[in-house]
């Protein structure tokens, strides 16, 4: 190989270093999360649509979770009025960053600590759904990090997602997951109901970062 060529695939290397450290550029997440920290950087904060419910912990997912969510809001494959709003105002350098940012309050609770064992029904109702082949061991540590960890979320938020995977043919309300959908459709929305009550008790590593933390 000629200096020449030596030079340009030195030059290529290190602007693909440059992406990667940008990709993953917390700091930069930090100062674009103000339009988040509005509904959850607020510990126990209510959102009103479809129905009221407690925003999702987004704390302590991973980074790559976080930019497929948004991804999808922004395409219209989650139907949310306000996150597609929100989301098609972030270019991919955005959504990266603020998935490296939230990612970084990642903690270690849900690998430590036992969980609860499953009521027999909700047991069964797991096991039909085969949730644990997609989100791992207790709902925590999915097989993949585009994947979200579910223990220990908002239970009242679970069941709004799930019933969202069953809806069809709103314009406003459900989302586009061909997966989610086959898995949830099955189940009546009581069953929903209690699945998610018992996933929220699981040990998690999710939590809400309060606005403060970000000052």
């Amino acid at each position: 190989m000629n200096k020449a060529l030596s030079l340009i695939y030195a030059l290529a290397l290190a602007a693909g270093f440059a992406t990667t450290a940008q990709a993953q550029d917390a700091k930069a997440g930090e100062k674009k999360a103000a339009m988040c920290i509005g509904c959850h950087g607020i510990p126990g904060y209510q959102a009103s649509f479809p129905e009221i419910h407690k925003v999702p912990m987004i704390s302590g997912q991973s980074g790559k979770y976080i930019v497929a969510a948004l991804a999808a809001y922004k395409k219209g494959e989650r139907k949310h009025p306000t996150m597609k709003g929100i989301a098609a105002s972030l270019t991919d350098q955005d959504m990266a960053d603020l998935g490296a940012f939230y990612e970084t309050h990642g903690g270690a609770t849900g690998n430590a600590a036992a969980a609860p064992a499953a009521p027999a029904t909700v047991a069964e109702l797991l096991k039909k759904g085969n949730c644990a082949s997609c989100h791992g061991e207790n709902l925590n540590k999915p097989i993949d990090p585009s994947y979200p960890k579910l223990a220990g979320q908002h239970a009242d938020y679970l069941f709004v997602a799930l019933k969202a995977y069953q809806t069809e043919n709103n314009a406003q309300v459900g989302r586009g997951n061909a997966i989610m959908a086959g898995m949830a459709k099955p189940f009546s929305h009581a069953e929903l109901k209690a699945m998610a009550s018992y996933i929220a008790s699981l040990p998690s590593d999710l939590k809400t970062v309060p606005e403060s933390r970000f000052r």
